[in-house]
């Protein structure tokens, strides 16, 4: 009798076990979410939540999971054919950094925020290209991509995303003006070198008046000046000989006096 009531109880066990497998299987549902991603939980097509990186547990049944990345991520729009404000063709690409900061209004709002944000960045391009001259547009990029910035900024939060920076990567121009810019610029560079070697050649004739003017105010610099493009025991000669012509007045001045003094003695 014992034994068949543990055997009994052996069953129940068994059974029950079995009945909580099966539970567990068929209701429990873990899941585990990435760093850099967000995990939308829909429960019979709704939206019951949302999670962050790490491990969640649902029990239940009719779930759906969905997992959006947060990162940073880089958009290329491709050149644009565009209209400057005098009027000559150009293309644009641009490259944006952009982050969904809203997945629920992401998802809700778009089906595809990367399409979206790129016809915005298509018509900003237009718009700000229009108002804006050849040459600023060259020399100009980091303003112009401020003000894209501006324009894409409101459109993209709407739809919850973040345009962190936007860039202007290539503006591409027309064969023949291309060639035209290369032109100017190759004169503007020789007009520049022609410059400097004005003012080198200035500088150079300015230095010769002064010293011309030195030399003529104190002759001995002219002796000095020499002096000094010799080299070894030439020069030291050539020093010496400048030292004694010195005396050679001097010198002079005595033999005159002597020969006088002389002169005198024998007419007496």
């Amino acid at each position: 009798m014992n034994i068949e009531y543990i055997i009994g109880g052996i069953m129940v066990a068994i059974a029950i076990a079995v009945a909580v497998r099966t539970v567990r299987a068929r209701y429990r549902h873990e899941y585990v979410v990435a760093e850099g991603s967000v995990a939308l939980i829909y429960h019979e097509g709704k939206l019951a939540g949302r999670w962050d990186a790490g491990r969640h547990v649902r029990w239940g049944r009719h779930y759906r999971v969905d997992l959006i990345d947060v990162r940073k991520t880089l958009l290329q729009v491709q050149g644009q054919d565009v209209l400057s404000a005098d009027n000559v063709g150009v293309k644009v690409s641009l490259v944006l950094t952009t982050q969904i900061v809203d997945p629920v209004k992401n998802v809700q709002s778009v089906d595809n925020y990367v399409l979206h944000l790129y016809s915005a960045a298509q018509s900003a391009v237009r718009a700000v290209v229009a108002g804006v001259a050849m040459d600023s547009l060259l020399n100009q990029r980091v303003a112009i991509s401020g003000q894209l910035l501006e324009l894409l900024a409101p459109q993209a939060e709407e739809i919850g995303v973040k345009v962190h920076a936007v860039e202007v990567r290539d503006v591409m121009l027309p064969g023949d003006l291309r060639r035209a810019f290369s032109e100017v610029l190759k004169a503007k560079q020789e007009g520049q070198a022609a410059l400097e070697r004005a003012r080198g050649e200035s500088a150079a004739l300015r230095n010769l008046a002064n010293a011309a003017r030195l030399i003529e105010s104190q002759p001995g610099v002219a002796t000095l000046r020499f002096l000094q493009t010799l080299s070894g025991n030439d020069a030291k000669q050539m020093v010496v000989m400048s030292d004694m012509s010195a005396f050679a007045p001097v010198f002079k001045g005595r033999s005159g006096s002597r020969s006088a003094t002389e002169t005198e003695s024998e007419e007496t």
